[in-house]
């Protein structure tokens, strides 16, 4: 990792992968390691709050959400790359989006894994920044 030490915005493309594979690895060491409560979802009895297990019931894993990671400004070797990866888009505003779509619906694992993939980009002078929002 030696040749992407450098805080610049001028990678190779080999580098641009290591950045990214280390970003990736690092975003699902996060997701994993996040605690989320368990939520039982299912028909109630009557007008209780108790769960009618006859029925099917669900375990979700945490709230559902989104998250994603902003990098500004959208150009420049690293989002060159992603681009030609087909990794990520345009935003609206400005900026190159990356959606996070690991970890089902879980919005805590998926921000968990936006901010250390956001850490790791920093890290290489990359600004970069981590988002979310419930579903």
């Amino acid at each position: 990792m030696s040749q992407v030490k450098e805080a610049t915005a001028k990678f190779t493309q080999n580098a641009c992968k290591l950045i990214y594979n280390e970003a990736y690895a690092a975003g699902i060491k996060a997701g994993n390691e996040v605690g989320v409560p368990k939520f039982i979802v299912g028909d109630a009895i009557g007008l209780s709050q108790e769960i009618d297990y006859s029925k099917p019931t669900y375990v979700l894993d945490g709230l559902c959400g989104f998250a994603w990671v902003d990098i500004f400004p959208a150009r420049g070797s690293f989002v060159t790359f992603l681009k030609s990866q087909g990794i990520g888009n345009k935003n609206y505003n400005s900026g190159y989006g990356i959606w996070i779509k690991e970890f089902g619906q879980s919005v805590d694992r998926k921000y968990a894994f936006a901010q250390a993939f956001a850490e790791v980009l920093t890290k290489y002078g990359i600004r970069a920044y981590a988002g979310s929002r419930l579903d």
